[in-house]
């Protein structure tokens, strides 16, 4: 990882003039911190991918194979055979430049290859020649050019400079969905067997324990154990979740990072909490052990594959519906992918209705699956739980809104009102970069890698300046979020941009407050620190 300069420093060093150069012209310059490592062969071939082999980003020779020329043709021609809004989306842009100021990574870079509009004709430049009259026959002139493997080293280098947060999309005025691009070229970069370690490595975890980090089955339970030991520390309940059990209505999945990465652990230890005072009838899984999706950063094939195991595991059970828990990538495959692509959900599933509440999640029909926040929210309001939000006294919080959930289901309301519910002192972002206009965090779609830090805070720059903003005027010093990822790559850029600034998940925030049943009196919150007003209460 390069040394990375102050945040004044890295501000002030962002230029948008404009190129003296075509955008043709220039190549990508393939400095340390600019790229990800590249996935290992082993794991490569472990998958089944094609053209596994060794190469390095930073050397001349990517070691292609010999007809990579023709490998690339057929596998264009193949997704704009077999996805229609992928030849419209390459088709109707006018380059308008409505996009173009709206990706995080352009307002970090200042370099006009992260323009959604420009990025996106890294690919449509190729396709006008290839797959174009007009670009056959007047070739540059209509913006058509060849296929090279500068071409193949520029796509690389840009599309993994794209977090597919689609906020692009929301201000195109034909609607083209940049996200959707930049799955197709990652996809044709892995049909040459180029692919990322930190997405590939995760992707065959999965595929091969269920979860993205590997663990096996056996440690999974052994760690939440060691979880619910914490939680009997801090409340003097015991929580015995059951593992693996069949006939239990809910199945309830989150991501791995939940169960083993600082602070995603507290938000997991929020939901048993949440469970246990409930009495939900649910089970966890240690072979569905993973919620998140990394196989929708890498192909359509192996994002359905890693979708279908969380449904196989509620038919083996019996579940009659999933909970899942607070994750971003998740949900987006969830939500707009899972019915076309792996079809109907397994017999024994049915339309999510709450066993406490009676409410039944018409919106979860088709999948059969509940939003965490959805589920908490629903039982706030029909005042199943006692929360008492004085014990988040000391946390000012903001909400940043994961693009996923947000931008790709809607879900805007529930944890805001959630998080309102359980803490005293709740500040918005400015409005033009929260809910549907959110900002990414910088590292999503599988760039939350170290040795790109310097390009991630400059992609979280948008997001850092609106919480800087909010910690100056008014003392935030929280930010929430639902996803796992963000819970991951948020502490390093509040850190670099707003120094003092922690992050936490809803269901967190929500644990604090929750009054349990049989409780002692906490004097702790989920972190072992202490709560608001034990020191005057001694």
């Amino acid at each position: 990882m390069s040394k990375l300069p102050k945040a004044s420093e890295l501000a002030k060093s962002i230029s948008y003039a404009f190129p003296k150069v075509s955008w043709m012209d220039t190549k990508p310059a393939f400095a340390p911190g600019t790229w990800c490592y590249p996935a290992k062969k082993d794991t490569m071939e472990g998958l089944g991918m094609p053209n596994p082999h060794n190469w390095n980003p930073a050397e001349e020779d990517w070691n292609l194979p010999e007809n990579w020329e023709e490998i690339i043709y057929n596998a264009l021609k193949d997704r704009l055979e077999k996805y229609r809004s992928l030849k419209v989306f390459l088709d109707i842009c006018v380059r308008c430049g409505a996009c173009a100021d709206k990706c995080h990574f352009f307002l970090g870079t200042g370099d006009p290859k992260n323009m959604p509009v420009l990025r996106v004709e890294l690919l449509r430049s190729v396709y006008r020649r290839d797959f174009t009259t007009v670009g056959k026959l007047l070739g540059k002139v209509v913006g058509a050019r060849k296929l090279d493997k500068d071409v193949i080293k520029e796509w690389f280098y840009y599309f993994y400079q794209c977090t597919e947060c689609r906020r692009c999309s929301l201000f195109c005025p034909y609607g083209i969905d940049t996200a959707e691009i930049t799955m197709i070229v990652r996809e044709l970069l892995h049909e040459l067997g180029l692919g990322i370690h930190w997405i590939m490595d995760p992707v065959s975890n999965c595929n091969r324990t269920g979860n993205h980090l590997g663990i096996q089955p056996h440690a999974f339970r052994e760690i939440v154990e060691f979880l619910c030991e914490d939680i009997e520390t801090i409340t003097g309940i015991q929580i015995k979740p059951p593992f693996n059990e069949k006939g239990h209505e809910v199945l309830f999945i989150t991501p791995s990072g939940d169960v083993f990465a600082d602070p995603g652990i507290y938000t997991f230890m929020g939901y048993l909490m949440l469970f246990h005072e409930i009495g939900l009838d649910y089970t966890l899984s240690t072979y569905a052990s993973e919620g998140g999706n990394f196989g929708s950063f890498t192909s359509a094939y192996m994002m359905k594959k890693l979708n279908a195991k969380m449904y196989a595991e509620a038919e083996r059970l019996g579940s009659k519906w999933i909970l899942g828990g607070e994750c971003g990538h998740m949900w987006r495959v969830v939500h707009q992918y899972m019915e076309t692509m792996n079809g109907p959900t397994p017999a024994c599933m049915e339309t999510p209705k709450s066993p406490i509440t009676g409410t039944v999640f018409h919106n979860a029909a088709a999948t059969k699956m509940v939003h965490i926040t959805e589920f908490t929210a629903d039982l706030i309001k029909h005042n199943k739980i006692t929360l008492d939000p004085s014990r988040n006294a000391d946390k000012i919080v903001t909400f940043h809104d994961s693009c996923n959930p947000a931008r790709g289901m809607g879900l805007l309301e529930e944890p805001r009102y959630c998080i309102q519910a359980a803490c005293e002192n709740f500040v918005e972002m400015p409005e033009n970069t929260i809910r549907e206009q959110t900002f990414c965090c910088g590292g999503g779609s599988g760039l939350n890698t170290e040795e790109i830090m310097e390009l991630r805070m400059r992609g979280g720059l948008p997001r850092g300046n609106a919480l800087r903003f909010v910690q100056e005027k008014h003392g935030v010093n929280t930010m929430a979020c639902i996803c796992a990822i963000d819970r991951a790559t948020l502490p390093p850029l509040a850190d670099y941009w707003a120094p003092g600034v922690s992050v936490t998940g809803t269901h967190e925030l929500i644990a604090n407050a929750l009054v349990m049943k049989g409780e002692i009196k906490r004097t702790l919150d989920l972190r072992q620190e202490d709560l608001p007003g034990v020191e005057e209460d001694e």
